[in-house]
């Protein structure tokens, strides 16, 4: 995934409403951001911090710029777009570049499945084998090179592993799948400190045949690109 143009710097002053935040770009200027990121965005949005933004072209926005990443103080950076998560999965899956989910020929978006009445981000198909159901949960939350999920209480999160669990049992194929999007973070953990619900969960998803697998982003402000498998520990 390119940005074109780049991506421009700010310095961040705060971020408010969850949707909003005021930024001061190298010249003075004061600008407000779109933040498209209703999380906790713990560690993401420290005053004083780097963000790196994009410019929409459409003129009928009221807030035309939107926050992409965060460079924080050590110089690490971090994807706040919560929508990009799904887009570079989509992308490596199109491209086939996730090795153990290259082996389909049909790529669905957004396909209505489960007694929960969820919605799977992708299902992957091709003759002679089972439908494959992904899930995709973004991971920005990091101690030192230690990622977690979730970094709030997810029931949302909950009823997609319940989801995944029941898609398992009826002979499909279910993943679950960490995009992380934070330059520190070696290794994916449930944040069983947040959500332990969360946490015996995803236990409980593994040892029913749920695959549990993380894939971690470069990150630029001209490119980015989920390209570097790393281990999850439960």
């Amino acid at each position: 995934m390119e940005f074109i143009p780049p991506l421009q710097p700010a310095t961040l002053i705060k971020r408010y409403k969850r949707f909003l935040a005021d930024v001061i770009t190298p010249d003075g200027t004061t600008l407000t951001l779109h933040c498209p990121n209703t999380g906790a965005m713990t560690g993401c949005a420290t005053p004083g911090d780097t963000v790196w933004y994009s410019a929409s072209p459409n003129l009928t926005r009221k807030y035309p710029h939107t926050w992409e990443l965060t460079q924080t103080g050590n110089g690490h950076l971090i994807c706040v777009n919560t929508l990009r998560a799904n887009q570079l999965v989509k992308e490596a899956l199109q491209e086939k570049r996730l090795g153990e989910l290259s082996d389909y020929s049909t790529v669905l978006s957004e396909v209505k499945y489960g007694a929960e009445r969820s919605r799977i981000d992708f299902m992957l198909q091709a003759s002679c084998k089972v439908n494959c159901y992904i899930e995709v949960k973004s991971v920005t939350l990091s101690d030192h090179a230690q990622g977690y999920f979730p970094d709030a209480v997810t029931a949302r999160g909950q009823k997609h592993l319940r989801e995944l669990m029941s898609v398992v049992e009826n002979g499909e194929r279910a993943v679950l799948l960490f995009a992380v999007l934070h330059s520190a973070i070696e290794y994916v953990s449930p944040a069983r400190h947040i959500d332990p619900r969360y946490a015996m969960l995803l236990s409980e998803a593994q040892q029913k045949g749920v695959e549990i697998v993380a894939w971690k982003a470069t990150l630029t402000a001209e490119k980015m690109q989920l390209a570097i498998p790393v281990p999850v520990r439960l």
